[in-house]
């Protein structure tokens, strides 16, 4: 790391006697390893590209068919059947005067070597994607697996024996299928069924049938045209189309959060807690550039896509007119972080190597002990990327586009992530747990509007007592990829990093160490117009969080049902004995099954659950639920279909009454289940209180809740609801409707 704010390399001055030039040999030398450290990175690139590019296969191989190459044509056989002689026949001049007859035939074998081995990789290639297409296991009852799956899950297993890197089975991933368009309507009736009076219902028939006809067959062309020409039809027009062009604030309606421990905080204090985290969250970013981080795979089998992974670190979100952009930059070796209306820019690495927890540590404190006020338009400035998108564009260009504001606005963009240390204190312990736990969702997913920078790919926030969460961006990826950045983390810091006996970070500490920069700014008063929005925002949104400890899934596992469907079916009674009737209901599902792949809707409330909901049966009406799950993960959902037809329409410049009326539904009660990916990291049956709180995110739609949960472990499930004051009809507190139920 050169210290270029600090020293320079090296300084002249034209003296009568000539120059004098004065070099800085410490800053030097930091040039030096910090150049060092780049070359290496770029090398472990080019090595993990050539691995994971003939994966299946190893690079090792390739001398395995040399050699038996060479050694069949020793014992007088041809292997090739004559295409060696036809490759010596067809070398360079040069070669046949150069090289005697033997050695243009051993050359000519090595190439027939090296061709012979890559048709090998791209069979074995095409073989594990023809295998990854298999999806039918999903939809077969528990334990009850077919003689088609053993085989295949075996198949699987051969051809997926060597170790992968991250990214090894990205190009190996199906493609996400274009689904008819007869059964994406057919579909699309059968959930909005429940939620239409008969009129109403005939009426939605028509327009479908018409669609289907006429318009939708047009526009399906164009689509499956997409789909043979991108790597996924929907994955680019999501993330523009929904997340990065959307002009009102992404606080609070696109960001969300994830907590830390339950009844667990590692440290009280805040620098030490800051210099674990800190630590734990760059050892995740090396294992992914250096793609040591295994796969995640359903069932330990199936690889699910690792392409969200690839802007996790070094990534912002800018602003524009009619659409934003995702930054990235490929190294960082700062954070960004604000504590009293102070920015900071803090090195993480020296003399190439990443600082110890204790030196992070250390480096926290004395930004903590720094109590230096805020420059004018300092304290707030954050409060514009909580603001309308379009303002902020145009603060950005006026204010921040040149000079020492660019300079400062680029240190925080640039950065590794965002910390904020924040001069309260969260968690559950207190007079009020449950009001605590309240007023901690609420501070992770707004804090006060100005304190956290919601533009980063993720902003970290360490709080006066050691509590610790997180508030992510939303257009970059999605919740799994980031609980599983959390988990790690989670489990890093209080398990392996550890603490000395009084809560301090292990290791020593370089005194010599440079202290952080303070961030200058020259601000003028109107630059920061975005708070008041932003502030009615936060004030508006009502949240809950609270942990259900009655029974977890090992019961409900007992009933022989999925777990999901049960809170699913819960969900719904609870809503209906809520608001005493039903609503569109929105479930995340993963497609990550395919590249590339995002997300897709489980429409949740369908006619069994309604069924189920006013007779209160269960069995039966749960396996629907499965079922929608499962056609909704393996490419065959109802809304991302829709969606792209109503791109492809627009960029024809023709309407359809039917897209528009099914895209412009509300999405009342909007849910979305956490994941536990990673259960090997925390030993719950030692650690016990180890107990992850998960995450949530506002809601929807103004008139609806936000409904996140995770199930921990066999017997707690955490929920997170979120709604508007502004409402007079929701409340995120629980009723006795939901206490009944």
């Amino acid at each position: 790391m050169a210290e270029a704010h600090q020293a320079v390399a090296f300084q002249f001055t034209i003296t009568p006697e000539g120059i004098d030039l004065q070099l800085s040999y410490q800053a030097l030398n930091q040039i030096y390893l910090s150049g060092v450290r780049s070359w290496k990175k770029r090398f472990s690139r080019l090595r993990n590209s050539v691995i994971k590019g003939v994966y299946p296969a190893s690079p090792s191989s390739w001398l395995f068919v040399v050699i038996a190459i060479l050694a069949t044509m020793y014992m007088r056989s041809d292997p090739s059947m004559g295409l060696i002689k036809m490759i010596q026949q067809h070398l360079p001049l040069s070669l046949h005067v150069s090289l005697s007859t033997q050695g243009q035939t051993m050359l000519s074998a090595l190439v027939f070597s090296t061709l012979l081995w890559l048709s090998l990789i791209l069979a074995l290639r095409f073989c594990l994607k023809l295998l990854l297409s298999y999806h039918q296991w999903m939809f077969e009852q528990h334990g009850r697996v077919s003689n088609t799956t053993k085989v295949w899950v075996t198949l699987l297993r051969l051809l997926s024996s060597r170790k992968p890197l991250l990214y090894s089975y990205q190009t190996s991933l199906p493609h996400l299928p274009v689904p008819p368009i007869k059964d994406t309507v057919s579909r699309y009736l059968k959930s909005a069924r429940p939620l239409l009076t008969d009129p109403e219902f005939k009426r939605m028939t028509e327009l479908a049938d018409r669609f289907e006809s006429n318009l939708g067959n047009r526009l399906q062309r164009y689509l499956k045209l997409k789909a043979l020409w991108a790597t996924n039809y929907v994955s680019d027009w999501w993330e523009e189309y929904i997340y990065l062009r959307g002009r009102g604030p992404i606080m609070v309606n696109s960001n969300y959060y994830g907590m830390d421990f339950l009844y667990v905080t590692p440290t009280p204090i805040q620098a030490a807690r800051a210099g674990n985290t800190i630590t734990a969250l760059l050892l995740y970013r090396r294992k992914v550039n250096r793609e040591e981080l295994k796969p995640v795979r359903l069932r330990t089998v199936i690889p699910l896509c690792a392409a969200q992974c690839e802007r996790m670190f070094n990534t912002t979100r800018t602003p524009g007119v009619e659409t934003d952009v995702l930054q990235h930059w490929q190294d960082s070796e700062f954070v960004a972080v604000y504590h009293k209306g102070r920015f900071f820019r803090l090195w993480v690495y020296t003399a190439g190597r990443l600082l110890s927890p204790r030196e992070i540590e250390h480096q926290i404190q004395r930004i903590l002990d720094d109590l230096s006020p805020p420059q004018p338009g300092e304290e707030k400035l954050g409060a514009l990327t909580a603001g309308e998108r379009v303002p902020w564009f145009h603060t950005r260009e006026q204010h921040f586009s040149s000079g020492i504001n660019k300079r400062s606005l680029d240190s925080i963009e640039r950065a590794a992530f965002f910390v904020t240390l924040d001069d309260e204190e969260q968690g559950m312990s207190g007079e009020d747990p449950a009001g605590n736990l309240d007023r901690y969702a609420k501070s992770l997913l707004h804090g006060k509007c100005y304190d956290r920078w919601f533009d980063k790919s993720f902003s970290i926030v360490i709080y006066k007592n050691g509590k610790s969460g997180l508030n992510a961006e939303h257009s970059w990826a999605d919740a799994p990829t980031v609980a599983h950045l959390w988990e790690y983390t989670l489990a890093t810091d209080a398990f392996q990093l550890g603490y000395t006996e009084d809560g301090h970070c292990k290791g020593d500490v370089d005194r010599s160490l440079p202290s952080p920069q303070r961030l200058a700014w020259d601000i003028p008063s109107e630059a920061c117009s975005s708070l008041a929005v932003a502030q009615a925002l936060a004030d508006d949104v009502d949240c809950h969080v609270f942990p259900f400890r009655e029974f977890g899934k090992g019961r409900i596992k007992k009933l022989r049902v999925s777990p999901d469907a049960f809170i699913q079916i819960g969900l719904q009674l609870a809503y209906f004995r809520d608001r005493g009737g039903f609503c569109l209901t929105y479930e995340a599902s993963m497609t990550r099954l395919f590249r590339e792949g995002r997300t897709e809707t489980v429409r949740s409330c369908s006619n069994e659950s309604c069924a189920f909901v006013r007779a209160l049966e269960i069995k039966y009406k749960l396996k629907r639920h499965q079922n929608l799950y499962r056609l909704a993960m393996t490419g065959d959902g109802i809304d991302r279909h829709l969606f792209c037809l109503y791109v492809v329409s627009k960029y024809l410049g023709v309407e359809s009454p039917f897209l528009k009326e099914v895209l412009s539904e509300p999405w009342r009660l909007s849910t979305s289940q956490t994941p536990v990916q990673q259960m090997e990291l925390f030993d719950l049956k030692n650690h016990p209180d180890f107990i992850s709180l998960g995450g949530g995110f506002g809601p929807v739609a103004d008139d609806g809740y936000g409904v996140s949960y995770i199930i921990v472990g066999e017997d707690m499930i955490n929920f997170h609801v979120s709604s508007k004051h502004s409402c007079g009809e929701t409340v995120s507190t629980p009723s006795d409707a939901f206490i009944r139920v």
